[in-house]
């Protein structure tokens, strides 16, 4: 027979001992080695502690009992309510939730196209601190192929331009037959629709770099007008280099200076319209309707609209040409070239002089 001490080993590994049944245990095993100060006073204490705690357990598990079934005979609305309100207020977390990262990407794009911007102004040199544009001044580099392109193609376009006026005050001078007159003159006149197709080109490239007009002298730069010259003017400054005209003649050319006037002036008004709607797209509240995104979308759709007048100014300008050649004779259309020629050389000299003036001690 085993002993007591085996018996509860065995009890304890198999799971079935009882807090009683574990304290007579303990009686057994230490009725012999008690001392007289352990009496049985000490074992009922024990006992009945863990009595205690048996009736604590049992009480608090009745007491989760009662509430499960209290929750369970509430009425069906308010528990109904109850989970239409959480429902509630998931979905308005998850809407937060949506906005906020919908900000995010937002903040995110406007910070990719300033870094954008920033890297491109670099690019061109402009000078970021003090609202001071120096690219294109003349001595900065191109900021595109389109731009670069045309710089050199209108470099060589004066040169050959220069080249064409000796060549045709030659001409005159040497009282050459009607014929190859001719030949000078449809050429210069080649001559600037080569400059006109140009224009056009770098137009889509960077609008802006044309109609600032840096790629022109200062002097010419006083007189632009829409990325060139302002054909009622040229008109001007040739009627009197081109006497003795006929009536016929001075009334047609009259009628073409009127007819350019006209034309310039709605193309003027169209182009303070387009000033005035960027103008208004941009100052408009980022934090109204439109987004950033869409904001600046309508803005640079209106400088598509810009590019289009640039091209119909260019082909008011062509077509003036065109007419004048028509009304004059081959040898009145080539001293007008001439005069043409020799307006735009004295332009770019005074530019030249007025740069190398003396200037007095500050």
């Amino acid at each position: 027979m085993s002993s007591p001490s085996a018996q509860f080993a065995a009890s304890r590994r198999m799971g079935i001992y009882e807090p009683a049944h574990q304290i007579s245990m303990w009686g057994e095993t230490f009725k012999g080695s008690m001392s007289p100060n352990t009496g049985v006073s000490t074992i009922v204490e024990v006992e009945t502690r863990v009595d205690n705690k048996s009736e604590e357990t049992s009480h608090g598990a009745m007491e989760h009992s009662k509430k499960y079934d209290q929750e369970a005979t509430k009425p069906p609305d308010k528990v109904s309510r109850r989970l239409a309100q959480n429902r509630e207020a998931a979905r308005k977390s998850r809407l937060r939730k949506k906005a906020y990262v919908q900000q995010l990407e937002s903040s995110r794009l406007k910070l990719a196209q300033l870094e954008q911007e920033l890297e491109r102004a670099r690019h061109q040199g402009v000078y970021v601190g003090g609202a001071y544009d120096t690219s294109h001044l003349g001595m900065s580099g191109p900021v595109n192929s389109g731009v670069a392109t045309f710089e050199m193609e209108y470099g060589h376009w004066v040169e050959e331009q220069m080249r064409q006026t000796r060549e045709l005050r030659t001409a005159l001078q040497a009282h050459v037959t009607d014929i190859e007159l001719r030949i000078l003159v449809d050429g210069g006149m080649s001559h600037y629709y080569d400059l006109f197709r140009m224009k056009a080109a770098v137009a889509k490239a960077d609008v802006f770099y044309l109609m600032s007009g840096m790629w022109k002298t200062s002097a010419e730069r006083f007189f632009l007008w829409i990325g060139g010259f302002r054909p009622s003017e040229v008109l001007k400054v040739l009627l009197h280099q081109l006497d003795p005209l006929t009536e016929q003649q001075i009334m047609d050319v009259c009628n073409l200076q009127q007819s350019s006037q006209q034309a310039e002036d709605a193309l003027s008004q169209g182009m303070d319209k387009l000033q005035l709607t960027l103008a208004e797209t941009l100052a408009a509240d980022p934090l109204g309707a439109g987004s950033y995104t869409s904001q600046m979308a309508t803005a640079i759709g209106n400088l598509d609209a810009l590019v289009t007048f640039v091209n119909q100014a260019d082909h008011l300008r062509q077509q003036t040409l065109q007419q004048m050649a028509r009304i004059l004779t081959i040898r009145q259309a080539a001293r007008g070239l001439l005069a043409l020629g020799d307006y735009f050389h004295r332009l770019r000299a005074l530019s030249s002089l007025w740069a190398a003036r003396p200037r007095e001690p500050s």
